[in-house]
Protein backbone atom coordinates (compact mmCIF):
# COMPACT_ATOMS: atom_id res chain seq x y z
CA UNK A 1 0.00 0.00 0.00
CA UNK A 2 1.43 3.09 -0.75
CA UNK A 3 1.22 6.07 1.36
CA UNK A 4 1.00 9.75 0.15
CA UNK A 5 3.11 12.60 1.74
CA UNK A 6 -0.31 13.63 3.68
CA UNK A 7 -0.58 10.56 5.20
CA UNK A 8 2.77 9.71 5.66
CA UNK A 9 2.94 12.95 8.02
CA UNK A 10 -0.49 12.40 10.12
CA UNK A 11 1.29 9.02 10.55
CA UNK A 12 4.44 10.74 11.66
CA UNK A 13 2.37 12.90 14.19
CA UNK A 14 0.75 9.97 15.54
CA UNK A 15 4.24 8.25 16.32
CA UNK A 16 5.98 11.27 17.76
CA UNK A 17 3.92 10.22 21.17
CA UNK A 18 4.07 6.60 21.34
CA UNK A 19 7.27 4.91 23.35
CA UNK A 20 9.38 1.94 21.56
CA UNK A 21 7.23 -0.98 21.62
CA UNK A 22 10.08 -3.40 19.91
CA UNK A 23 13.68 -3.40 20.63
CA UNK A 24 16.10 -4.83 18.44
CA UNK A 25 19.53 -5.88 19.89
CA UNK A 26 22.36 -8.07 19.44
CA UNK A 27 20.28 -10.78 17.29
CA UNK A 28 19.23 -8.13 14.96
CA UNK A 29 15.76 -9.04 12.79
CA UNK A 30 15.41 -12.52 14.14
CA UNK A 31 12.06 -14.22 14.19
CA UNK A 32 11.02 -13.49 17.50
CA UNK A 33 11.41 -9.74 16.53
CA UNK A 34 9.36 -9.97 13.38
CA UNK A 35 7.01 -12.41 15.40
CA UNK A 36 6.22 -9.24 18.01
CA UNK A 37 6.27 -6.56 15.34
CA UNK A 38 3.30 -8.63 13.63
CA UNK A 39 1.38 -8.85 16.89
CA UNK A 40 2.26 -5.19 17.72
CA UNK A 41 1.24 -3.62 14.22
CA UNK A 42 -2.34 -6.16 14.59
CA UNK A 43 -2.79 -4.80 17.35
CA UNK A 44 -1.94 -1.14 17.02
CA UNK A 45 -1.15 -0.58 13.17
CA UNK A 46 1.29 1.93 14.06
CA UNK A 47 4.10 1.23 16.24
CA UNK A 48 7.94 2.46 17.14
CA UNK A 49 11.33 0.42 17.66
CA UNK A 50 14.52 0.70 18.83
CA UNK A 51 17.52 -0.22 17.84
CA UNK A 52 20.29 -0.56 20.84
CA UNK A 53 23.89 -0.11 20.50
CA UNK A 54 24.52 -3.58 20.44
CA UNK A 55 23.03 -4.37 17.03
CA UNK A 56 25.04 -4.54 14.20
CA UNK A 57 22.52 -3.14 12.14
CA UNK A 58 21.71 0.58 11.80
CA UNK A 59 18.21 2.23 12.20
CA UNK A 60 17.53 2.56 8.41
CA UNK A 61 18.90 -1.33 7.50
CA UNK A 62 16.69 -2.69 10.36
CA UNK A 63 13.40 -1.01 9.81
CA UNK A 64 14.18 -1.72 5.87
CA UNK A 65 14.45 -5.44 6.88
CA UNK A 66 11.75 -5.33 9.28
CA UNK A 67 9.12 -3.60 6.86
CA UNK A 68 10.17 -6.22 4.07
CA UNK A 69 9.34 -9.17 6.78
CA UNK A 70 6.01 -7.91 8.19
CA UNK A 71 4.72 -6.13 5.40
CA UNK A 72 4.60 -3.09 6.50
CA UNK A 73 5.44 0.58 5.52
CA UNK A 74 8.38 2.88 7.16
CA UNK A 75 7.27 6.53 8.44
CA UNK A 76 10.57 7.48 10.11
CA UNK A 77 13.72 7.20 11.31
CA UNK A 78 15.43 9.10 13.78
CA UNK A 79 18.40 8.33 15.32
CA UNK A 80 18.07 5.21 16.65
CA UNK A 81 14.55 4.87 16.11
CA UNK A 82 12.19 4.35 13.60
CA UNK A 83 8.32 3.81 12.85
CA UNK A 84 5.99 1.41 11.08
CA UNK A 85 2.63 1.60 9.87
CA UNK A 86 0.37 -1.65 8.49
CA UNK A 87 -3.69 -1.02 8.43
CA UNK A 88 -4.73 -4.19 10.33
CA UNK A 89 -7.41 -6.66 9.44
CA UNK A 90 -8.63 -6.91 13.08
CA UNK A 91 -12.56 -5.66 13.28
CA UNK A 92 -11.81 -5.50 17.69
CA UNK A 93 -9.44 -2.37 17.37
CA UNK A 94 -9.84 1.23 16.78
CA UNK A 95 -8.30 1.96 13.50
CA UNK A 96 -6.61 4.60 12.21
CA UNK A 97 -8.36 6.96 9.70
CA UNK A 98 -5.93 8.66 7.28
CA UNK A 99 -6.91 11.49 5.54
Amino acid sequence: MALSGKHVRHLRSLAHHLKPSIIIGKTDVNDGVVEQANAALEAHELIKCSVLDTSSLDAREAADILAERCHAEVIQVIGRKFSLYRESKRDDIEHITLP
